[in-house]
């Protein structure tokens, strides 16, 4: 046997046996690993998740009998079978067949789909397409229909200039016709020539 033949020989044997001697030296380096990792939530979010459904990120689209479309998201939507769905930071976005466009938006909300029902709750702001902003507390609002409605005051900015009510309608004199907005209960507007010159 030549000299490469028996070199050969002994690599065939010595490869192997230095892979082996590396494995096992990884495995008794390597560090254990931690059984005991902690869930990066705190034990009130826990509580909550576990008492109700949760939905992050939710989204519905539909239309209204009369063809509006509807679009509403919210940051996270909560569901149990005695309430009703509530829900984080709510929008909503209508966009009307006669034309024109309502922005919904409000810290939190409640669905009831069994009453045709949904509320804006908290910092609710309406916008609509030609620009005037309504803020107001609360709002009540159908899912079959364009209709809603202010069970509070109201203060609203556009290009007539500042308007105050103690209560709000937005409502269609006509099916399919276009949406109004009827403002009543101590109107007040406080008129800005200027803003319609600009």
């Amino acid at each position: 046997m030549d000299h490469y033949s028996r070199m050969v020989s002994y690599l065939k044997l010595l490869l192997p046996l230095t892979a082996l001697g590396l494995l096992s030296t990884l495995f008794l380096i390597s560090r254990g690993a931690d059984t005991e990792a902690v869930i990066p939530f705190a034990d009130r979010e826990i509580e909550e998740r576990l008492r109700g459904q949760q939905v992050t990120g939710p989204f519905f689209s539909g239309s209204t009998s009369q063809g509006d479309e509807i679009w509403v998201t919210a940051t996270v939507a909560r569901a149990s079978a005695d309430q009703p769905v509530i829900a984080n930071e709510l929008k909503a976005e209508i966009r009307m067949v006669a034309g024109g466009q309502l922005t919904l938006t409000s810290d939190r909300g409640t669905v009831h789909p069994d009453q045709d029902l949904a509320r804006f709750i908290g910092n609710v702001e309406i916008i609509t397409t030609d620009g005037m902003v309504v803020e107001t507390e609360a709002l009540k609002t159908q899912l079959s229909m364009v209709h809603a409605e202010s069970p509070g005051a109201i203060r609203a900015t556009g290009d007539l200039g500042e308007l105050t009510a103690g209560h709000m309608e937005i409502t269609s004199e006509t099916v399919g016709g276009p949406v109004h907005l009827l403002f009543t209960k101590s109107v007040k507007l406080v008129y800005d020539p200027q803003k319609l010159e600009r």
